[in-house]
């Protein structure tokens, strides 16, 4: 049953499985709104979020004290289906309840609070709908999160703002109390994964549909009081530009803040409930969105795409691993041999799809590279996307954003919008995090929004960070939207991985992209032993499912992923000691025969490791990883 009334103060809302409950309440006298979140069945519930507030404080309007209940309504048996692009899932299913909390405060001004409870976790938003000003601004939001005693977090310092950041691209700090303070001061990024003391059950907060009307929010850097609270961009994010705290005309509907939880990281890993709560599809045709792999110069060598010469190299390396793109990233206007129109013609002769990179511009960013400028203004936007398109350019990637302000995702999704209206695809790069908006724009191929292996380049201390970092983000940033963390770097940078060479093949399953960028050089590839060539010539990046296998986030990660009838399974090693991973196939393998092959650690770090057996039917497999080491394996069913 949907709506559960306690008195005339209290409020619950069940899952369709009654195994989670979200309770709201109005406190007497006082008027303050507030919620717990409870999980198990009736007689077996157990707080999982504690008694934290709710509420708004906007410019002028109190929707945190002194309120009144006016009204409740219920909607029971919601159900939903759709289909995603790409992602973690192609078919996507939902099914929740829902009450909606109609309330007014001493002014007269009224403000909803809509609830949902699903079988994989809860959410809620706020809509201010009337008697007040027709424009508003919000000072602050007094959600609140309180994590039962005992429990532990996994999550990511907001960064302080300069030239190049922030842009979700600090490390995860792993399993802390809750005395933990964001070492940065600026509070936590979502999404924010914790687990109870006991450890039977796991959530991971974040926020969905956030449209041009909000800006991106966070966590604040302690629990004060017991409690986590939302809080704005920092005012330096950006340089300097734009208001920390949004604005908008009435009605005025906000985000979703977003529990996903369950009894294991399993829920974590396959839930859809971000793009669940997002809004649907604005783009009718989506017959050209087109998910694939990317050979990409940059990280092998940053002077290339000045260069046609050296963008024919990887245009050629696509054309013999099957790959569908190349991209050319910056400052491909200021080419030193050659031009942009000899790329894309060599491209068209080999059938690659050509991806252009773009500054974002704007006047926030101070970042020099070219072209710039091109895609802030409406009508200098629309020029360049028709003119992309007379080139048969298939997408671009859009860099340096750095601000989470209301008035840069206003940016993003005036980009979106426009590029779905001239039939280019798009990546988001030095950006926010995914927030659904990969359901409402199914071109929104990818985003960044991670410390990837770029900082091969850039960080010394990386090398050390990314083994322990692979096995955390399928648990945090990857299990909410798609992530262009641009894998499989097998040769050194300027600071040499520590992973092994299997470890590395197995990011191109174990992290889901719409456009999987490989970084590495030709060589890297084009010398791979048959069998791992073979799986970078296959692997696919839209798939059709996804299921949690084994791992523990900051030790090791084990997940499977299935297109068509073939899945992959892929494992990552973040210590620095042996382990066996253990795969037993009977979860979520059909009773048929597979060929399965193993792609493993060889005897050294930097060798690899083939075999290829039949299965009768699913077995358990066992596949030793080396220190930091990791494996894939395929299995395809035999006729």
């Amino acid at each position: 049953m949907a709506l559960q009334v306690a008195s005339a103060a209290e409020w619950s809302v069940d899952s369709p499985n009654s195994e989670l409950r979200l309770t709201v309440r109005l406190a007497d006298p006082a008027g303050n709104l507030s919620y717990s979140v409870e999980q198990g069945v009736q007689g077996q519930r157990k707080t999982v979020l504690g008694e934290a507030a709710l509420g708004l404080i906007l410019e002028g309007l109190d929707f945190a004290h002194l309120l009144k209940f006016e009204a409740v309504t219920a909607q029971t048996g919601m159900e939903e289906n759709y289909t995603l692009a790409h992602g973690k899932k192609r078919e996507c299913r939902n099914s929740g309840n829902q009450i909606t909390l109609k309330f007014r405060n001493p002014n007269g001004a009224q403000l909803e609070l809509e609830a949902r409870a699903y079988n994989d976790g809860v959410a809620w938003r706020y809509r201010v709908i009337g008697g007040a000003p027709k424009s508003l601004r919000l000072n602050s939001e007094a959600t609140g999160f309180a994590l039962p005693e005992g429990a532990r977090f996994w999550a990511a310092p907001s960064d302080k703002a300069s030239t190049y950041s922030p842009g979700y691209e600090t490390y995860y700090q792993p399993e802390m109390d809750l005395k933990a303070v964001a070492p940065l001061g600026l509070g936590w990024s979502f999404p924010f994964l914790f687990r109870t003391g006991d450890s039977r059950s796991w959530a991971l907060i974040t926020e969905a549909n956030v449209t041009g009307a909000f800006c991106g929010t966070r966590l604040s850097s302690a629990a004060t009081n017991g409690q986590f609270t939302v809080s704005f961009p920092d005012p330096a994010e950006g340089n300097g530009q734009g208001d920390s705290q949004p604005s908008s005309n009435l009605p005025w509907e906000m985000p979703w803040r977003v529990v996903i939880l369950g009894n294991s990281l399993a829920t974590i890993v396959e839930s859809t409930l971000v793009t669940d709560l997002s809004a649907p599809s604005a783009v009718t045709d989506t017959s050209w969105v087109k998910p694939g792999r990317v050979a990409w110069s940059w990280w092998s060598d940053a002077p290339s795409p000045k260069s046609a010469a050296a963008q024919r190299k990887f245009i050629d390396l696509a054309k013999v691993m099957g790959w569908e793109y190349v991209l050319v990233d910056a400052n491909w206007t200021i080419m030193e041999d050659g031009n942009i129109h000899d790329v894309l013609n060599y491209a068209k002769e080999k059938g690659v799809g050509v991806l252009l990179w773009y500054n974002s511009g704007g006047p926030h960013n101070v970042v020099t590279e070219k072209p710039r400028d091109s895609l802030t203004s409406g009508p200098v936007r629309e020029f360049e996307l028709k003119m992309l398109k007379e080139w048969g350019v298939k997408g671009i990637k859009v860099d340096f954003f750095q601000s989470d302000k209301q008035e840069v995702i206003e940016l993003y999704r005036a980009m979106l919008k426009d590029s779905a209206a001239h039939q280019i695809m798009i990546n988001f790069h030095g950006c926010t995090l995914p927030r659904g908006w990969e359901r409402t724009y199914p071109h929104l191929m990818s985003m960044e929004a991670v410390r990837g292996e770029e900082c091969y380049i850039f960080d010394p201390k990386y090398p050390e960070a990314a083994p322990v970092q692979n096995t955390i983000i399928p648990f945090t940033r990857n299990a909410v939207g798609p992530m262009d963390y641009t894998p499989v770097g097998l040769s050194d940078n300027r600071y040499p991985h520590l992973t092994t060479s299997a470890h590395e093949l197995a990011l191109a399953v174990l992290f889901e992209t719409g456009w999987l960028h490989f970084a590495d050089k030709p060589e890297s590839y084009l010398q791979l032993p048959p069998e791992p060539k073979q799986f970078l010539k296959e692997v696919p990046t839209a798939w059709d499912e996804v299921r949690f296998v084994d791992g523990y986030p900051g030790q090791f990660a084990i997940l499977a992923r299935r297109k068509g009838q073939t899945w992959y399974v892929a494992g990552v090693n973040g210590e620095n000691r042996p382990r066996e991973a253990v795969v037993p196939t009977s979860k979520w393998l059909a009773n048929a025969r597979y060929q399965v092959t193993t792609i493993s650690d060889g005897e050294t770090p930097r060798s690899l490791r083939s075999k290829t057996v039949n299965l009768e039917g699913p077995q358990e497999l066992k596949v030793p990883m080396l220190p930091r080491g990791g494996f894939v394996i395929i299995l395809k069913p035999l006729l």
